[in-house]
């Protein structure tokens, strides 16, 4: 039974902020529950001993339990019990035996110890298990929240990039994965700090903003460690405040917070954003036989959408993350929750924008998806948000909704992923949607106000297979995760161009790296903002595992003497960002209203005739684009998209006297002569009225 013990002065303290706020007289602590009975405050010296103090808190202010305890100071150790009704039938799952971390806690003292499976349902024999009151205590097994002051560190007048989308270049990466390899050869492998080492090297690339996949301190998956594996990629998320404690050096109790901050300012300096890949859609706690950790004992009703069977209490979590359950974000409370955490990543962490992970979740109102959804119109008149980068994953497990945002949320762009993979690959029928997507996809995005950039066009990413493995691998390989390989999409588009995986034939290596060179000039000649997974640039591999999710080993990490290896495609995608970065036309293209192409663009065959789109067996595909750079004397770009198996004579447009067709890229060729830099104004094309375009290749030409 829960009891107030404590010799602390304690007086009423305020309802907001939420959380726990440093003032001078000690620590304001508040945490909203609508439904609890009874909240006490526990408080800690050291995370495995038993509290030191119980605090009841007595004041009850528009559903928020607060009170200020006089003398503390940050750093104190602190969590939750609370009392209430054990009701799952009626969605009511408070147990006074669970130690709850408070879901504003800016630090949490470690990861989530699940020895002996305490945390999970009681009673694990019966099909009713979690109507079951659990009795067992979870204190020794929960990490403990740590009061944080936010304005203890040295920011050095720091003022993020702030680059518009026109002129963005993504690097998706995994803050651990970075560097945790012996190869990254960093003083603090798989840290922050770790990755700051690195910056160098991110801005030699090109990029201007890392996407970090999930940051926020995550729960490890049991299955998986039972399996020795673990929730390597982090969407499992426990606290929306808090930065992962494993990505820090962990010299100290919360080093995460200045840490993560640290790096944050560096890649500032660098002139690179930060964007963070955040997990609002479901949380670690899982469906009705997951363990009761946070906001499940908090408030049940209010923070988790519920279902059941009709005419039935809500006991289920409607599951439209996959993950067992999902937040409801047209609760007010949980918006809050949601804007409150955005604005103090921006606002006390200084980052520049958030990537939205099943971002259709967010938008659903009544189980239903609605563009103006309250999560929408929250963010739009939101004075700090509305000027972040929005990225969207416009689908959850039960909705695609691609092209339905709001204007204020570019969006991952998975027609774009999948046209321009299958044309690549020379599959039929592709040449018309190829070409869409070339230009910004204006049939997905044309008009309400949209413009290309609202596409973010990607060949790979985070989920699914690495670039070098999607042209070495004809099948998923993730025998390693431990589900016989049922685990992962089967529809990859991918092939591995006559051999299962590593090889040493020449031939095979020559066309796996023009089919890469082929992917990444698509990609960085699209309009649209370009996002590369990271290591890409240098052939990264999984060994054909397209769901590493669980690996946190080097299936996932960074195998830096790849760089070396590969040399030669750093070599042309670096080029290809420093072109888009450098020429406008590459950037600047605006979406005309109901056609398929900009107006300065226009697409041929290659005898230079207007494209027949019904053709499924075209496979060559030329754009020229007008271009009116300052200086450049009206520079015109001829490219060739050839899937095809066979040389193609493609012939020129004819230009003004004194003018000729450059060569800038062909991929046929081999370093450097590859990607010859505009500055060099290319080699001549020579005669000047036809190019040979090689099998399976890209070329761009420039008039000069």
């Amino acid at each position: 039974m829960l009891k107030y013990q404590t010799k602390k002065k304690i007086s009423n303290g305020n309802f907001y902020p939420l959380g726990a706020t440093v003032n001078p007289d000690g620590v304001n602590f508040a945490i909203f529950s609508k439904h609890a009975k009874e909240v006490f405050l526990l408080l800690f010296n050291r995370v495995e001993a038993p509290p030191t103090d119980s605090i009841q808190l007595k004041c009850f202010t528009k559903n928020i339990w607060h009170g200020l305890v006089h003398g503390l100071k940050p750093g104190q150790l602190y969590a939750y019990k609370i009392r209430g009704s054990y009701d799952p039938a009626h969605g009511l799952r408070f147990n006074e035996n669970k130690l709850l971390i408070d879901p504003y806690a800016k630090a949490l003292t470690g990861q989530v110890s699940n020895k002996d499976n305490l945390l999970l349902a009681y009673d694990p024999k019966s099909a009713s298990r979690d109507l079951t009151l659990d009795p067992r205590d979870n204190t020794g097994l929960v990490p403990k929240c740590i009061v944080i002051e936010d304005n203890a560190f040295d920011w050095q007048n720091d003022q993020g990039p702030n680059l518009a989308l026109d002129d963005t270049i993504i690097y998706e990466v995994h803050v651990k994965g970075f560097t945790a390899h012996p190869t990254a050869g960093v003083k603090h492998p798989g840290t922050y700090l770790g990755f700051i080492e690195k910056i160098p090297y991110l801005k030699s690339l090109g990029i201007t903003a890392v996407e970090l996949l999930p940051v926020h301190q995550f729960v490890p998956d049991d299955v998986l460690l039972q399996k020795k594996l673990t929730n390597y990629w982090g969407y499992n998320t426990l606290c929306y405040f808090a930065p992962e404690m494993s990505y820090s050096t962990q010299k100290s109790p919360g080093c995460q917070v200045n840490e993560f901050k640290t790096l944050v300012r560096e890649l500032h300096k660098a002139g690179i954003e930060v964007i963070l890949d955040v997990v609002f859609n479901h949380t670690c706690e899982g469906n009705q036989l997951g363990p009761t950790l946070s906001f499940r004992g908090i408030d049940n009703p209010s923070y988790y959408c519920l279902t059941g069977p009709a005419n039935e209490p809500a006991r289920y979590y409607a599951d439209y993350s996959g993950c067992g359950n999902s937040l409801d974000a047209s609760n007010e409370v949980v918006l809050r929750l949601i804007m409150d955490s955005l604005r103090y990543w921006v606002e006390t962490m200084h980052v520049d924008g958030f990537r939205f992970d099943l971002a259709s979740v967010l938008g659903r109102s009544a189980g239903n998806f609605q563009d103006t959804a309250a999560f929408f119109e929250a963010v739009a008149q939101d004075p700090i948000l509305c000027r972040t980068k929005l990225i969207a994953e416009p689908w959850d497990i039960r909705t695609y909704q691609l092209g339905h945002f709001p204007v204020d949320f570019a969006e991952w762009n998975g027609q774009f992923r999948d046209t321009v993979r299958k044309f690549i690959k020379g599959d039929n029928g592709q040449a018309e949607q190829f070409c869409k997507r070339i230009a910004g996809s204006p049939d997905i995005y044309a008009g309400n106000g949209k413009t290309v950039h609202n596409s973010l066009n990607f060949i790979t990413c985070h989920d699914g297979f690495t670039l070098n493995d999607l042209v070495s691998y004809s099948q998923k390989h993730n025998e390693k995760n431990g589900e016989n390989n049922a685990d992962g999409s089967s529809d990859n588009n991918s092939w591995n161009w006559g051999a299962e995986g590593n090889t040493a034939d020449p031939k095979i290596i020559q066309l796996r790296k023009q089919l890469i060179k082929n992917f990444c000039s698509a990609l960085f000649l699209a309009a649209g903002t370009p996002m590369l997974l990271g290591g890409d640039e240098f052939c990264r591999t999984q060994h054909g595992n397209n769901n590493a999710y669980c690996q946190d080993n080097a299936i996932s990490w960074f195998n830096w003497e790849l760089l070396e290896t590969n040399q030669d495609i750093f070599a042309f995608i670096q080029k290809a960002i420093h072109m888009r970065k450098n020429y406008r036309i590459f950037r600047k293209q605006h979406l005309p209203y109901g056609t398929i192409q900009p107006p300065t663009l226009s697409w041929y065959t290659a005898n230079l005739n207007p494209v027949d789109w019904g053709r499924a067996d075209n496979h060559t595909v030329c754009s020229l684009v007008h271009a009116s750079e300052p200086g450049s004397n009206q520079m015109d770009f001829f490219a060739i998209f050839n899937s095809d198996h066979v040389v193609q004579k493609v012939k020129l447009p004819a230009l003004k006297s004194r003018r000729h067709w450059h060569r800038i890229i062909d991929t046929a060729l081999n370093s450097p002569d590859d990607f010859v830099g505009l500055k060099e104004k290319g080699v001549v094309i020579d005669p000047p009225d036809f190019y040979l375009s090689n099998p399976r290749s890209v070329v761009l030409l420039v008039s000069q």
